[in-house]
């Protein structure tokens, strides 16, 4: 006897992707209202939806608990991290460095450009970020936007943060789960993460884990 399985409703996909990037978000240091944003709700019923979900994905992450942490760096700070990436404004100098190239954008990050080698070394270097943030343009061209510095959590464990890093005193995102990296890059662990613009001015802050300013369209 053959069994079918039913395929889901357009509605329910959509409500689980919004839960699943809603999860991300709030894991990634987003607050409750990028992460409603970010789900771009079309209708009234569907914005309360978002709501919701973000609600739901707060109460099982506890993102509401995130740390606060400043939002810029000093202009010492950003002279040294900018004269160790200016180069990469040129994606093919960042493709031959070792970042692998993706075509999988974030709304509010871009294309994460990963370095295999950097991402599985536990050591934070300031001048050697794991991962260059894109802005896809017309053409196939891409526009250097940031960096984003990661760390495998040690333990794996999302209640657990002693081996938090941070980046000139500035205390890193997470722990949080794995996501889609580039093909070729091995699977992304349990982990933190912190985002800084570079390149891209963002309203909610140099170190803000999300940029308003960037769209996937």
């Amino acid at each position: 006897m053959t069994v079918s399985q039913a395929r889901p409703s357009a509605a329910v996909t959509a409500t689980a992707a919004a839960a699943l990037a809603a999860t991300y978000l709030l894991t990634a240091g987003a607050t409750a209202a990028q992460a409603v944003k970010a789900t771009r709700p079309a209708t009234p019923a569907q914005a309360a939806a978002a709501a919701q979900t973000v609600a739901a994905a707060q109460a099982s992450t506890g993102a509401a608990d995130l740390r606060p942490r400043p939002q810029h760096l000093t202009d010492a700070q950003r002279s040294k991290l900018l004269d160790a990436t200016r180069r990469f404004r040129d994606v093919r100098q960042a493709i031959e460095a070792g970042y692998l190239p993706t075509e999988d954008c974030v709304p509010g990050m871009g294309l994460h450009y990963a370095h295999p080698q950097r991402s599985a070394d536990s050591r934070i270097d300031p001048e050697k970020p794991e991962i260059l943030l894109y802005l896809p343009g017309p053409h196939g061209t891409v526009r250097l936007t940031g960096v984003e510095y990661f760390r495998a959590d040690a333990d794996g464990e999302l209640r657990t943060d002693r081996d938090r890093p941070n980046l000139f005193g500035h205390p890193f995102n997470g722990p949080m789960t794995g996501h889609a990296v580039p093909a070729g890059a091995p699977p992304m662990p349990v982990h933190y993460d912190l985002h800084v613009w570079l390149y891209e001015r963002n309203p909610d802050g140099e170190l803000a884990t999300l940029n308003p300013t960037i769209t996937c369209r």
